[in-house]
């Protein structure tokens, strides 16, 4: 781990600026941003309390000065130099320190430095995997069902409690007294969600059953995470069940009263 320092951008001349190759584009672009070292991205990994020290450089391949600006978009980052003067043909190399907090749970943790100047933007990114046993965690919540007939939607959470990024996997089945009437692998799930985040999620259902007590079944599974199922009752008319079950009822009792007296009589 190199000590922290807090060193101005240094300035290379464009001998040295040279080892950078510009990036392929259809016009010049006035200047170009990457890790130093030719890097596409700054990626680090250690240990919780962990300090970085790391370079970003800015390359002036023009006939002029340029200015630039920089911004973190993590916490967890910061830079030498918030405004970097580029002189023409020339690189700036701006240190930068990354600073892992003692409670940092283990996994990646994506950030970058944001860098602007002449109505262009870019972005370097920085990825931080922090080392450590890692817990893959998925969790279905909160099943409900909204509606009747054609307007019927499904709503549900889907939330990772692990540390670790994980690509979720969602289907639904439904069930009633005639047995399963849905299944199928659930619409506009992220393809990625990472720790400790949740989303709320609604399943349009145009076909659900208009007479029926249907059970409602989310199951939820991800690579390296156990299946994670929450349910919910669905009864698009409560108050004709009891009714309905009445009428039956009498029904049944009907044709055993007129069984009987055909039996009496004979």
């Amino acid at each position: 781990m190199q000590p922290r320092t807090r060193a101005a951008a240094l300035a290379v001349p464009a001998v040295a600026a040279a080892l950078f190759a510009a990036p392929a584009a259809a016009e010049p672009q006035p200047w170009w941003a990457a890790p130093a070292g030719g890097r596409s991205a700054i990626a680090l990994e250690g240990a919780p309390g962990t300090v970085f020290e790391d370079r970003l450089s800015v390359v002036n391949p023009g006939t002029a000065p340029r200015t630039v600006e920089l911004r973190a978009t993590g916490a967890w980052i910061a830079l030498a130099e918030r405004r970097v003067r580029v002189p023409p043909r020339t690189r700036a190399d701006v240190p930068l320190s990354v600073t892992v907090p003692t409670g940092a749970v283990p996994g990646e943790h994506p950030a970058a430095v944001a860098v602007g100047g002449d109505g262009r933007q870019l972005q370097v990114p920085v990825t931080v995997r922090v080392t450590g046993p890692t817990l893959a965690a998925l969790s279905v919540e909160h099943v409900r069902v909204s509606g009747t007939g054609r307007g019927t939607v499904i709503h549900y959470a889907l939330v990772n409690r692990g540390n670790t990024v994980l690509a979720p996997h969602l289907e639904i089945r439904a069930a009633g007294v005639f047995g399963e009437v849905l299944h199928r692998a659930a619409d506009g799930v992220p393809a990625e969600l990472p720790p400790g985040r949740g989303v709320r999620l609604a399943e349009p259902w145009p076909g659900a059953p208009r007479l029926d007590r249907v059970r409602v079944s989310v199951t939820a599974t991800a690579p390296g995470a156990a299946h994670s199922t929450a349910s919910g009752t669905y009864t698009p008319l409560p108050w004709l069940l009891p009714g309905l079950g009445a009428a039956v009822a009498a029904a049944a009792a009907g044709l055993l009263i007129r069984r009987r007296r055909k039996v009496v009589r004979t």
